[in-house]
């Protein structure tokens, strides 16, 4: 059963251009990791956010990304890193065309 990531984590930038050019390496090294089908980066300048939600085959990948990203982030000096696994409502996501069918 598909499962859905959300992480979230404090981080003072930068931003938009430069935070494309500055984790481009990251952004294609996840599409190697096991079970992931896609990520959406987010960030917030205002609110010193940084994060993503993506979309994964089974709870055991999303869980294994987690734990490995968490100790990725760690290691580049990030604290507070939030990390919660959600199941998906299929029915009423395809009513609000959610692409994780």
């Amino acid at each position: 059963m598909k499962k859905l990531l959300q992480v979230d984590f404090p981080f003072l930038g930068p931003f938009g251009e430069g935070m494309a050019a500055a984790l481009e390496g990251i952004a294609h090294s996840i599409n190697d990791e096991p079970g992931m089908i896609w990520k959406i980066w987010t960030e917030s300048k205002e609110g010193q956010l940084g994060g993503g939600v993506y979309l994964f085959e089974d709870e055991e990948s999303a869980k294994n990304y987690l734990a490995m990203h968490t100790a990725r982030l760690s290691e580049m000096g990030l604290t507070d890193i939030r990390g919660m696994i959600f199941d998906i409502n299929d029915n009423l996501t395809q009513i609000n065309k959610g692409p994780v069918v």
